[in-house]
């Protein structure tokens, strides 16, 4: 009776541990379209993504890069003071997009150009995402607002 008891025990144990391992592989699978890696203009200069990878990159606008196309076809550079990378985009860019300001925009690296398919702005005259200011740090040129020198 107690090597029944213990068989059955060993039994549940190990289907529910396949059960578990089963069920991390299909949630690894199905995510596996909806992650986006941030890099920084830095990070995709010295190394280029493949053109079908989707991720986004984040800097700030430099300044006189804006060229306003045909429509809602837009063109400007992001950098982060270590590297600058073009950007087109072709839509309705948000309010509050500006030069000297920080964005993020999520599309594809195509002949060196980022073509993005969505463009973020800041939504208030202090915020930056967080990835944006960790990349500015390390290149040595995030300069806080508030003049704090550590933001967390």
């Amino acid at each position: 009776m107690k090597g029944l008891k213990k068989k059955r025990r060993i039994q549940v144990i190990v289907v529910a541990f396949v059960a578990l391992a089963l069920s991390t592989g299909l949630i690894g699978y199905a995510m596996r379209g909806g992650i986006n890696y941030f890099r920084s203009p830095s990070e995709v200069a010295e190394l280029p993504p493949l053109p079908s990878e989707l991720f986004r990159i984040g800097g700030l606008v430099a300044e006189g890069s804006i060229v306003r196309g045909q429509g809602h076809e837009v063109s400007f550079v992001v950098t982060d003071g270590g590297a600058d990378v073009p950007v087109t985009y072709s839509g309705i860019l948000p309010d509050l997009f500006a030069e000297n300001q920080g964005m993020v925009g999520q599309g594809r690296l195509v002949n060196g150009t980022f073509e993005a398919v969505e463009i973020l702005a800041k939504h208030d005259e202090t915020y930056m995402p967080k990835e944006v200011i960790d990349a500015l740090k390390e290149q040595g040129t995030y300069v806080d607002p508030n003049g704090a020198d550590a933001i967390n």
